[in-house]
């Protein structure tokens, strides 16, 4: 019962090891290793001697048979296992060979992402792995060897390989710093172990740098090189403090020596304490800005002696030299610009320049075009530069820095806009008074009468008209208004015909109109400012209840002078009527002549008219 218990329990082993080979294809070298046990078993088994019975002989004789048969199936396994195994490395060679082609052919236009580690390349990745691309695992690599190389305790000598069937971890404790696969082995042409085992001397020689730099001793060294910047700053605040003290004192004591009150004509723009006052508020202005740039430079050094605050250090700097590099190399690209600007600026006011000359000349009368009066010279020269600088500026305005940002042209949308809503009766001024500077109703010093309004015109701008009443009342127009009103221009007509100017007197039908024709021609050619060619000449217009109305004519050249000879007339008039004895009868008057005193002035009256001086 022994030996049939114990042949049933090789069955068992032999059907697991069957089992156990069906299931495992790549675990030969165990499943020999069971089949020797086995065999080994049963060989003593025949040494043993065992007192068997004939049932038993034949049970043992069978079991033999049994174990031939499992002998012979297991050497047809562990054939078909064999040759499993090399078609799976044929098929493995052959996928082996089509991968290398292949990166064979990528390598010359793929390059490798770089793992970069306080400015050191320490090596390449090429492949992905696990949903990462080779630039995330650069970086990944990078930030763990870069946070490993800032221990105090690092020992770098520490790195271990750690490998399975798939990949090689290169580990620092439980940390894993990198790994490498197959296909990063196929890229550099060497086995994954022999490219894992290169990049940990290289990683571990790293680690030693950065041990050195981030060690104790560097820390007391870093610490000492911090304390005596900040004992420099204090020393340069101490120092520029004194000398700007001493600055401060050199210049008041200016006020005695060199300075002298700064004056436009008779005002005194600036005295010598004025001058103390601004030249010592601009020296603390001087030390506060030299101070400043101090701390600019200090703070980021003192942050870049430790390397875990060098990030921010140079984040610092930054903050200061960005701006002053980007002014810097803006000024330098906007030099060809604002060479472009420089010439068409030169070449519009040289332009401007040669217009001005040809107005100058015209306007002389120098120069003399068909049509074109010489007062519309500088009007239109005024004109033609405003239109020059217009189209200068449109040139210029393309290469002005910011002129393409949406900033700038918002701007100056803005302003256009503001512009246009807010000018309409400024345009339409300027539009009026260039119609009239072409219209000619008037020149400057011209005496002209705008509605109610007499004087001398004295300024005429783009918008408005000044002028100057006989009073010097100073009356300012619009143009627009002008433009809507009617104008007479006294001068112009006294420039060309001669301004002819007329009073009319009223003379009783008493006395004959050929007398009073022949006072009239007197008085107008005996007052100052009339002239003699062409005469002058009486009208009469009325011939009322009362009187006739006579209206005497003269021609005068000053029309400037209008209201004076007016004056000048009315006095002559006058003093002719009464040297005659004729009444002037101008107002309305009722008189009886019953021995009544007449109108003629008491100093007109003859001698003989009075009895010892007393008046009839």
């Amino acid at each position: 019962m022994e030996v049939t218990k114990s042949c049933c329990m090789k069955k068992n082993r032999l059907f697991c090891l069957f089992v156990l080979l069906v299931l495992v294809g790549g675990a030969s070298a165990q499943l020999v290793e069971k089949v020797r046990e086995f065999l080994a078993e049963e060989d003593t088994m025949k040494t043993v001697p065992v007192i068997r019975t004939d049932s038993d002989s034949l049970n043992i004789a069978k079991m033999r048979e049994e174990l031939e048969a499992a002998r012979l199936n297991e050497a047809n396994m562990r054939m078909e296992m064999e040759q499993m195994k090399l078609r799976a490395y044929a098929a493995d060679s052959v996928k082996l060979a089509l991968q290398r082609l292949r990166i064979d052919s990528l390598r010359k236009f793929t390059p490798g992402v770089p793992v970069v580690v306080e400015g050191d390349t320490l090596f390449y990745i090429f492949a992905k792995r696990g949903g990462h691309t080779p630039q995330q695992r650069a970086e990944m690599n990078a930030a763990a060897i870069t946070e490993l190389g800032k221990r105090f305790n690092l020992q770098p000598d520490s790195l271990y390989l750690e490998s399975s069937d798939i990949v090689t971890d290169l580990m620092y404790g439980n940390k894993v710093l990198a790994s490498f696969t197959d296909q990063d082995g196929l890229w550099e042409g060497r086995t994954r172990d022999q490219l894992a085992a290169d990049k940990r001397q290289v990683v571990v020689h790293k680690l030693k740098e950065m041990k050195e730099e981030h060690g104790l001793w560097q820390l007391g060294k870093r610490i000492l090189y911090f304390i005596l910047v900040l004992v420099g700053q204090f020393l340069l605040f101490k120092g520029t403090t004194w000398l700007f003290r001493k600055l401060k004192v050199r210049i008041q004591k200016l006020k005695d020596t060199k300075l002298k009150p700064i004056s436009i004509q008779d005002y005194e723009l600036l005295d010598t304490q004025k001058q103390v006052n601004l030249l010592i508020f601009l020296s603390n202005l001087l030390r506060y800005v030299f101070m400043l740039l101090q701390l600019l430079l200090t703070v980021p050094l003192l942050f870049s002696i430790f390397p875990q605050t060098k990030n921010l250090a140079y984040q610092i700097f930054s903050y200061i030299w960005n701006p002053v590099k980007t002014i810097f190399s803006g000024v330098i690209e906007y030099i060809p610009n604002l060479f472009t600007i420089f010439v068409i600026w030169y070449a519009v006011k040289y332009l401007v320049r040669f217009v001005h000359y040809l107005a100058t000349e015209v306007q002389s009368e120098r120069l003399k075009l068909n049509g074109f009066y010489p007062d519309w010279a500088m009007p239109t020269y005024h004109i033609v530069r405003f239109l020059l600088y217009a189209f200068m500026i449109a040139m210029i305005y393309p290469y002005l820095p910011g002129s393409d940002s949406g900033v700038f042209q918002g701007i100056s949308v803005f302003v256009g806009l503001i512009v246009s809503l807010g000018s309409s009766t400024v345009i339409g001024n300027i539009i009026a008074g260039l119609v009239i500077t072409y219209m000619r109703p008037f020149k400057l010093g011209d005496r002209i009468k705008l509605n109610d309004t007499t004087g001398n015109v004295i300024e005429k701008t783009p918008l408005v008209t000044r002028i100057k009443t006989p009073k010097n009342e100073l009356v300012t127009i619009p143009n627009a208004f002008i433009m809507s009103s009617h104008t007479v221009n006294y001068s112009a007509s006294a420039r060309t015909y001669g301004l002819i100017i007329h009073v009319e007197v009223s003379i009783g039908y008493d006395v004959p109109w050929r007398k009073v024709h022949a006072l009239l021609l007197k008085a107008a050619k005996a007052t100052s400012g009339v002239m003699a060619d062409p005469e002058p000449f009486v009208l009469e217009t009325e011939l009322q209840d009362w009187y006739p109305v006579y209206q005497i004519n003269a021609y005068i050249k000053e029309a400037d002078q209008l209201t004076q000879i007016y004056s000048n007339l009315y006095q002559s008039i006058q003093d002719v009527f009464t040297e005659a004895d004729i009444e002037i009868m101008s107002p309305h008057y009722m008189a009886v002549r019953d021995g009544n005193e007449t109108t003629i002035p008491k100093a007109g009256v003859k001698p003989e008219d009075t009895k010892e001086g007393i008046p009839c």
